[in-house]
């Protein structure tokens, strides 16, 4: 049986409340209480939203503000399941924790840490009662471990909030063991401790990541089975992961760290004259060469082998890895050049730098190594690709992404692992009425396991059967919590649900697909994406990615309509559900 989920849930509902009162807790601290009808049960434009739940210690909310003043038109589309983050010129957000809900007064504690910075920041410090704040969230929670001997709570002044609260609610039966950077000793406050638990204050300046990991290393190691959580600059925390599970050897769900905020590089001395960049000519591309360089890095084992054994010879590197020196000697100069090692020159012993810290992290080196990687080496074909109409995957691979995927384990998993998200945005489709007679759901598509978890979430218990080749249906079955109450066969059911599947298909995959589904049931659902998400910083590219993996831009109402008339299905209806992301229900014409 799969492991339980990690998080739990919940609507995403766009709520406004006002300020309430201010005050000081510390020099270092403002909290800014809010209220409002919102906040419980509330009815907008005809749909009834549930009352706000923000049950984990470190949950957290997105504000939602604008860089000219005018929220409201920034302020994103509620729908009847979810939120659609329209494009706005002006729109800012930002994550913040509750430190408090307060059911029974209806409201809403936040804390801001005054440094002067950010407009959330400015905005607390103008904030007087009355005012206005507009929110989302939060999307989920997290689920900590039944049984744990000590949690370890780790962050700086930004995390304070999620410590305290914490320490407050205690969720978690356990001796605690906190440990807090703050800039100032007048930022400390007095968190509610109990026997057993200890705490300790380092002052520090905020992103100092040498001084937190040398913290963390001080710290004693309990005895027993725990949980580490971190919280604090993204940066400053890359030593820290690398400590507790290279070092400590913490099992991955037993490490929960999030980077709270990100230090800007600074900006340079005084920006240059428009008339002298055109002067110039134009802004040069920038290289692929360190992309390149960083990648052939993390495959050949070089940022692994320097986390692990700091401190090593370019020989001894190359001997570990089984490299010839002169490989490595070319590939060295380079990654130092990067930021990814120091110690590349002279004979110094080898450390990571920055860059390569960051390379640590899974979802930082994915980019480099993992299925997204993979797409942007074949955009080397584009230009043929684009001539010949098909895709530059087929292209350099020899075979589509589908018939690729099929057969090889890791890239299908790393579909399943990028539908995780729409475990969030399926409200939408679960509370929809096709539901009421579903006595049977086909599944089929690297998004199955996270309908299968909205399903369970919505109270829903239809029958449930997956339609896979052998590859997929194992690395699914790995997914899914309980996967023996599933039937892995394919066979008749009321309504199939095709979770991403056309994503990783051609028009003719697609086709084939909906074409053997008419052969078990009359009523599918697709649920893709036919639209950038509009909080994505990279959603002017979603397009060419998706091309570069079936040969088709996103699929837009017309194109799948175009796929289901092929066919022999016509569109019933579509449901949206935010971020993008669409469920277009078919019927057999």
């Amino acid at each position: 049986m799969a492991a339980r989920r990690a998080y739990t849930t919940h609507p995403l509902v766009l709520r406004r409340v006002t300020v309430r009162r201010v005050h000081e807790v510390t020099p270092r601290m403002r909290r800014v209480v809010l209220g409002g009808e919102d906040l419980a049960a509330f009815t907008r434009d005809g749909t009834a939203h549930p009352a706000f739940a923000a049950p984990g210690f470190d949950d957290h909310i997105k504000l939602i503000l604008a860089a000219d003043g005018d929220v409201r038109a920034a302020l994103p589309a509620q729908l009847p399941h979810g939120i659609e983050w329209t494009p706005a010129e002006h729109r800012l957000t930002r994550d913040y924790t509750p430190r408090r809900v307060d059911h029974r007064a209806g409201e809403l504690h936040l804390d801001f840490v005054v440094h002067g910075e950010g407009p959330a920041e400015a905005w607390s410090a103008s904030a007087r009662e009355g005012d206005e704040l507009w929110f989302v969230g939060p999307k989920s929670s997290l689920r900590l471990p039944e049984r744990l001997d000590w949690i370890l709570l780790i962050g700086d002044e930004t995390a304070l909030p999620a410590i305290g609260r914490f320490l407050d609610e205690r969720p978690l039966d356990a001796p605690a063991h906190v440990l807090v950077t703050v800039s100032d000793d007048a930022a400390r406050q007095e968190p509610a401790l109990r026997d057993g638990d200890t705490i300790r204050w380092v002052v520090a300046e905020p992103g100092d990541a040498a001084a937190l990991d040398a913290a963390v290393r001080a710290l004693p190691a309990p005895a027993g089975e725990g949980f580490a959580w971190a919280a604090a600059e993204s940066r400053a925390l890359l030593p820290v992961r690398r400590y507790l599970q290279r070092e400590r050897k913490l099992p991955k769900d037993r490490v929960n760290i999030t980077g709270y905020w990100h230090r800007e590089e600074a900006a340079a001395p005084e920006a240059p004259d428009p008339a002298d960049a055109a002067a110039q000519g134009p802004a040069e591309i920038p290289s692929p060469l360190p992309w390149l360089v960083a990648r052939a890095a993390l495959r050949l084992g070089v940022v692994d082998a320097v986390a692990d054994a700091p401190g090593l010879s370019a020989d001894a590197l190359a001997t570990r890895l089984g490299v010839p020196g002169p490989g490595i000697g070319l590939l060295l100069p380079l990654l130092a050049a990067y930021d990814v090692v120091v110690g590349a020159d002279g004979g110094a012993r080898l450390r990571l730098g920055p860059a390569g810290e960051e390379l640590l992290d899974d979802h930082e080196r994915e980019e480099y190594t993992g299925h997204e990687a993979e797409l942007l080496l074949a955009l080397a074909h584009l230009a043929p690709a684009l001539r010949d109409g098909t895709s530059p995957w087929q292209i350099a691979s020899g075979a589509t992404l589908h018939e690729t995927v099929t057969h090889d384990a890791d890239r299908y998993g790393e579909l399943v692992d990028e539908c995780e998200q729409l475990v969030f945005l399926l409200g939408g489709l679960t509370a929809d009425p096709l539901w009421e007679n579903v006595g049977t759901c086909l599944l089929t598509g690297p998004g199955s396991a996270s309908v299968v978890a909205a399903l369970d979430d919505a109270g829903r218990r239809p029958g449930l059967r997956i339609t896979e080749e052998a590859t997929p249906a194992g690395v699914l079955r790995g997914h899914v919590t309980a996967p023996d109450r599933i039937d892995w066969t394919a066979g008749p059911a009321d309504v199939a649900v095709a979770a991403k599947a056309l994503a990783h298909r051609t028009d003719e995959e697609g086709v084939q697909l909906l074409t053997r589904l008419a052969g078990w049931t009359g009523t599918v659902v697709l649920v893709e994406a036919s639209r950038p998400d509009g909080l994505s910083p990279h959603a002017a590219e979603a397009a060419l990615h998706a091309y570069t993996a079936t040969g088709s831009p996103l699929r837009d109402s017309a194109a799948i309509a175009a796929l289901a008339k092929r066919s022999g299905w016509s569109v019933d209806r579509t449901i949206a559900l935010g971020w993008g992301t669409e469920a277009t229900v078919l019927r057999r014409a």
